[in-house]
């Protein structure tokens, strides 16, 4: 905007540069047992610019008496907000205010960073009453827009979440009617405290104002997560992030664990080609913050020390987002094709196989136009990345195969940072999601010894971490593992058990391979139980309610596998029996004296029910088999 060309304007001018330097660079360097003292500096610069605004509408005469006294009020720091008639914006009455209110708005944002929030606010206040007054135009359209976000951050950080979300929804209307009815480069805050010639290009004021409004809706975007509309969080949270790419407005590795982050809310909703565009981006737009420097080169200066750390732990974070796409693919497929036993039900996949031709290949190109990230730059590198991994269910053993492959592949890059050592927790979680991958990919698979080969190797990956963790410090990981290990050593023990049943007569091999797996089982099952148990070793008498299922359950399948152990020993079959019916037994009685848990095992209590009964019957039958034969 044209500015008067005084000397005394160019001192105003060069203050508010200089301000805007300490506040944006200088502060960076303040030490700290002084950490504003940068912010101090510039707030004074201001309150001199305020003085000198004063004085500068006083010598040109541009207004009379009236407008003099609310100028002085202006300067104090108190306008009234009804003072005044309404003018236009791009009027001389409306330049001046809109000047005076982009001071109020720098000295508003100066004590909100030096955490004096309720003065921080009344700038705020005192700037918008200033241009509240004026029509919206293309000179104070984009000061408009920046004191609503910062009143709306300010009320947000005070867990005022409807006050923010009214501040914001204000700022985005704005901008919406803005570009419909005009649509031209707005001034810039800094537009009004420069000298004629050095103003802004159209293009940076373009790059500006956008920047402005892609803040708008991130904010917006926290706010409605707050409120708990997920949906309209996640759109907003995407179109923040295609506005920062299409603005180059952007930190690669921010970005990108936010495009991740995404990704997530995008598989809970199963929609899974948006998911995986947005962990393809992520992914190329972290290649951009750089290669990882090698572990020679971070032992030889700080600076790449840091460097690998940080691009390390980002790039294994995103891994990590990639991991759990290609297990809830895969385990959503499962959902949809397993029977009522948990089992592949073929005819509802060859029924699934015929529906999906047509149908997915349509969706995919109606809804991909809408969610596209990149720019020329980086669209080719994204496209080329979601190439490598499905976005539909897969139906068949070698479609779950190829899904699973990917998975796995970012399992060993999710583990180059989140090592055993210094990240236990992430560590094993990472496992836990490993031994899941194999865990669904099995249940694909029609040859019974090979999904029992994927089982076995989900026990060679938790087996050691479960020996070594100290159950004092990881108790919950501990029974985790424990319960997991069990369950897999009991599927194993029932495929094993199928394969029996096809075999005339069992080997020595395969009756030794049962025993053993049901004795794993039973152990781990044991460990786990015994977690449950007091210090002094007594098992409580109520069982606290996340407890309750699991605890009877492994009750119920320590009963069965005692049952199930293969013994030509007579006396050995009888003291496996009577251990089976001690654990049947426990769970009727404790259903018996606590009868809220019975809703939750039905099932087992009612075969438990079955058992007692009958386990009597065959003990006695093996007791007299034992007095005939002495």
């Amino acid at each position: 905007m044209a500015a008067p060309q005084s000397t005394e304007w160019r001192t105003v001018c060069e203050k508010f540069r200089l301000a805007q330097e300490l506040s944006e660079v200088e502060s960076r360097k303040d030490p700290e047992n002084n950490p504003f003292r940068s912010k101090y500096t510039a707030r004074d610069l201001l309150k001199e610019i305020l003085c000198s605004l004063k004085k500068i509408h006083i010598e040109e005469g541009e207004a009379d008496n009236e407008a003099d006294g609310e100028f002085r009020q202006m300067v104090d720091g108190e306008p009234g907000s009804e003072c005044g008639k309404a003018c236009t914006g791009d009027s001389p009455a409306g330049l001046r205010a809109t000047r005076l209110a982009v001071v109020q708005y720098c000295l508003g944002l100066n004590h909100i960073e030096t955490e004096e929030l309720s003065a921080g606010e009344q700038h705020l206040i005192n700037c918008l009453k200033l241009i509240d007054r004026c029509t919206t135009t293309r000179e104070n359209v984009s000061l408009f827009i920046q004191a609503r976000n910062q009143l709306g951050i300010l009320w947000a950080g005070r867990d005022e979440i409807e006050k923010a979300q009214g501040f914001l929804e204000i700022a985005e209307s704005m901008y919406l009617l803005y570009m419909k009815e005009d649509g031209q480069p707005p001034l810039d805050l800094q537009d009004y405290f420069v000298l004629e010639g050095e103003e802004l290009s159209q293009q940076e004021k373009i790059r500006r104002f956008e920047m402005a409004y892609t803040h708008t809706l991130y904010y917006l975007a926290q706010v409605y997560k707050n409120l708990q509309q997920y949906e309209r969080s996640g759109q907003y949270c995407h179109s923040t992030l295609q506005r920062q790419l299409e603005y180059k407005q952007f930190v690669p590795l921010e970005w990108a664990i936010n495009a991740a982050t995404l990704s997530q809310y995008y598989i809970a909703k199963t929609r899974y080609m948006e998911a995986r565009h947005c962990l393809a981006a992520a992914s190329v737009i972290a290649s951009l913050a750089g290669e990882i420097p090698s572990e020679a080169a971070a032992k030889e200066s700080d600076a790449e020390c840091e460097k690998r750390e940080e691009l390390l732990q980002k790039r294994s974070e995103i891994a990590r987002c990639w991991i759990k796409y290609c297990l809830n693919l895969m385990q959503d497929a499962k959902k949809l094709l397993e029977d009522n036993v948990g089992e592949l039900d073929l005819d509802r996949q060859e029924e699934l196989k015929r529906a999906r031709q047509n149908e997915e290949e349509d969706k995919e190109k109606g809804r991909k136009s809408a969610i596209l990230f990149g720019s020329s730059d980086t669209f080719d590198s994204i496209c080329s990345l979601e190439e490598k991994v499905s976005s539909m269910l897969p139906l068949d053993f070698e479609e779950a195969r190829s899904i699973f492959l990917v998975g796995q592949s970012y399992v060993a890059q999710a583990e180059e940072y989140f090592a055993m050592d210094g990240h236990v927790t992430d560590h094993i979680e990472i496992l836990q999601d490993h031994s899941a991958l194999l865990k669904v990919l099995a249940f694909f698979e029609q040859d019974l010894e090979r999904r029992c080969k994927m089982h076995k190797r989900r026990v060679d990956l938790l087996e050691p971490v479960c020996k070594d963790l100290n159950a004092r410090y990881y108790l919950l990981i501990c029974r985790q593992l424990q319960f997991e290990l069990a369950e897999t050593c009991y599927e194993m023990m029932d495929l094993k058990l199928a394969v029996a049943d096809k075999q005339d007569e069992p080997d020595v091999h395969t009756i030794k391979k049962f025993n053993h797996l049901c004795s794993s089982s039973m152990k781990y099952y044991q460990m786990f139980l015994d977690s449950i148990r007091s210090p002094e070793g007594k098992f409580p008498e109520k069982l606290e309610e996340d407890l309750l299922r699991p605890a009877l359950v492994a009750k119920f399948r320590v009963a069965r596998l005692q049952s199930k152990l293969i013994s030509s020993n007579l006396a050995a079959q009888l003291e496996n029996l009577n251990h089976s019916l001690e654990s049947y037994s426990f769970i009727v009685q404790y259903c018996e004296e606590n009868p809220e848990a019975k809703k939750a095992v039905e099932t087992e209590l009612e075969l438990s029910n079955e058992m007692v009964s009958l386990l009597p019957l065959k003990i006695n039958r093996i007791r007299s088999k034992m007095a005939s034969c002495n």
